[in-house]
């Protein structure tokens, strides 16, 4: 697995204090989009390994961070660069059009 799930207890030290950027991926077991992505996520993370992160944060577990960072939609995927959000998308999409938004955000 490419991937690392985390938690509201190690969000700051997994992506905020990273020194490379980090796409957080905020899921639920119970949606459909968010297990279609999940795929794309592995590849990607596998293929930009060295360059990016790609993390998931399960939040049903994990209440904490998405109340903080005010979304209400899953998926929601937001790119953390040097301790910040820089950029963030909502919903399912495909590897290529992921690829695109990361890059872009690079």
């Amino acid at each position: 697995m490419s991937t690392q799930n985390i938690t509201d207890g190690n969000f700051e030290q997994e992506v905020l204090k990273s020194a490379k950027p980090v796409v957080v991926s905020f899921w639920a077991e119970w949606c459909a989009p968010c297990r279609r992505i999940a795929p794309a996520l592995e590849e990607i993370a596998a293929e930009m390994k060295g360059k990016i992160r790609i993390v998931k944060l399960n939040i049903d577990e994990n209440p904490i961070m998405p109340k903080k960072l005010g979304f209400v939609s899953i998926p929601t995927l937001i790119l953390f660069k040097d301790g910040k959000a820089a950029t963030q998308r909502v919903g399912a999409a495909s590897k290529g059009e992921l690829l695109r938004w990361i890059r872009g955000a690079l």
